[in-house]
């Protein structure tokens, strides 16, 4: 899984160009080396910077490698300039073994790295009980996961506008948790439409601010809450949107989804509506969750603010 994207600060305007340069190396290199889904997302973050990104998935960590380099996109990156580009850049690349890697769909429309799929499980015993996040990894049965100490800054306006400039690596930490969990509501028929705008989507929207703005709390390096966007209507968002979110340990994560009143918020309105339209529901869900080893992690951030992304553990 690769997140690679542009971020502009709040005086530029972004023209599209430069996620549609990324998105062309998609199409480039060896067929059996591109990524088998991908799609584009935009969010603008609470120091008011625009960032727009493609989400692309591979197979293999072979395959990425191969596309990496076969389509042109490595050296690319490798040159691009530094200096007087007019925004920034950013990747973020993972590359989970498979028992470190679980995910879930309510539906059989496939979402994010289940397009990959060779097959589906069907309904399953660990789901909808605290802690059956853990129990669908499989290497939680001869590990605890443990994460490493953080030291997570708190937002301010000050370390926003203070941008690095050149390239920037930032180091992964030991069982960093990466989770990626979306909603599609494009289906949706219009009563139930209006339930989700009106009742879910507050909901929503109000816990992932609170890991965007008080992550340090929570254990939450970063967290971006971004919309899917329409590369041919001028990056405008679709129906359906995702949280982003980075944790320093997948005990952090089960803690905020636990106890915390943004998530139990959630919880309760996502319980009341699954209720009032049982079989009915057309809400599409989806969440995947990463748990890394450092090695299984990649960070590089070009000309960004110091609160992108895992900027803020530097």
């Amino acid at each position: 899984m690769a997140v690679i994207g542009a971020q502009y600060s709040p005086d530029v305007k972004s023209n599209g160009e430069a996620a549609r340069k990324i998105a062309s190396f998609t199409t480039q290199g060896a067929p059996e080396s591109r990524p088998g889904f991908y799609e584009f997302a935009s969010v603008t973050d609470n120091s008011g910077y625009y960032n727009v990104a493609v989400v692309m998935y591979w197979k293999s960590n072979e395959t990425y490698r191969d596309w990496e380099k076969s389509s042109g996109f490595a050296q690319w990156w490798d040159t691009l300039e530094t200096e007087n580009s007019g925004h920034g850049w950013f990747r973020e690349v993972f590359f989970p073994t498979i028992d470190r890697l679980e995910t879930v769909v309510t539906t059989e429309f496939p979402q994010g790295v289940s397009n990959l799929r060779e097959g589906v499980s069907g309904p399953i015993r660990e789901h909808v009980y605290w802690g059956s996040m853990r129990d669908r990894f499989p290497i939680s049965q001869v590990s605890e996961l443990a994460g490493e100490p953080s030291s997570i800054l708190p937002h301010t306006p000050e370390h926003a506008t203070s941008p690095y400039t050149g390239r920037v690596r930032v180091p992964g930490k030991k069982n960093l948790v990466v989770i990626r969990s979306g909603q599609d509501w494009a289906s949706a028929a219009p009563d139930e439409r209006e339930m989700y705008l009106n009742d879910m989507q507050p909901a929503l929207t109000a816990g992932m601010d609170y890991l965007r703005d008080h992550g340090h709390e929570a254990g939450c390096f970063s967290n971006r809450f971004m919309s899917v966007v329409d590369p041919d209507a001028d990056f405008a968002p679709v129906d359906a949107s995702f949280g982003l979110g980075y944790f320093d340990s997948l005990e952090s994560l089960e803690r905020w989804s636990k106890s915390h009143k943004t998530h139990l918020r959630i919880f309760a309105e996502f319980s009341k509506y699954a209720k009032k339209l049982g079989d009915q529901m057309s809400l599409r869900l989806f969440h995947e969750v990463l748990c890394l080893e450092p090695e299984q992690q990649l960070f590089e951030y070009i000309n960004c603010h110091r609160q992108s992304g895992m900027l803020v553990a530097v």
